[in-house]
């Protein structure tokens, strides 16, 4: 993708979805965390089901920790990977009780260091509930940056790096939420859906596989 594109690509995604949000459900920042953590290789959908269960009864760490791992294990047990999970889940919050005095930390070094938590939750939680311009790189936008050519790479991190560096400023906050969109529901995997995409003009791969707009 030419550098001039970026900013009608933003620009048009940005038209069409002004104040895009994270699909999953919370009313917290440790409610976020939690539901980003279980997240991985889950669909929202299925997330924001068990997690409506979850912190009904245990909406802070401390009331997760007095639930107890076998409780928490079988209220996410629809949710794939459960056991590893719940696991990782109530060690973090015996982390942020013992650690962080029960609130979640701003630094990405501190988000890191909970068991679960990769560079990607981590961008997450800084990003929306912290407002950081950060690029959380899964599955969607790794698939949209190099089909695009937005911000090609070999790797998840290489992607993030490249994408932080072209993304103008002022879409960097809302960035990586319509590169999620798009992937999910417009440029997917099996079929990318060219033929409705408001940004194909600008796209490498569309480009060379569709007829030339008037």
């Amino acid at each position: 993708m030419h550098d001039d594109a970026i900013e009608p690509f933003f620009a048009t995604l940005a038209a069409a979805n002004p104040s895009p949000q994270t699909e999953l459900e919370f009313t917290s920042v440790f409610e976020l965390l939690c539901a980003v953590l279980l997240s991985a290789q889950a669909t929202d959908a299925g997330v924001n089901k068990a997690t409506k269960r979850l912190f009904a009864l245990a909406p802070t760490p401390q009331r997760m920790l007095d639930l107890g791992l076998e409780q928490v294990t079988e209220l996410i047990r629809t949710i794939g990977l459960f056991r590893t999970k719940a696991k990782n889940l109530v060690q973090t919050c015996r982390i942020l009780v013992e650690q962080h005095g029960g609130a979640v930390p701003r630094s990405r070094e501190a988000l890191e260091a909970l068991p679960g938590v990769g560079r990607k939750t981590a961008n997450v939680v800084l990003n929306v509930a912290f407002g950081e311009p950060t690029m959380a790189v899964d599955t969607h936008i790794f698939r949209v940056a190099n089909r695009t050519g937005l911000a090609p790479g070999k790797n998840p991190l290489a992607v993030e790096l490249k994408l932080l560096e072209r993304v103008p400023a002022k879409y960097a906050v809302d960035a990586h939420h319509w590169l999620i969109l798009h992937g999910r529901y417009v440029c997917q995997a099996r079929r990318p859906q060219c033929e409705r995409c408001a940004v194909r003009r600008w796209c490498d791969t569309a480009a060379s596989t569709m007829p030339a707009e008037g």
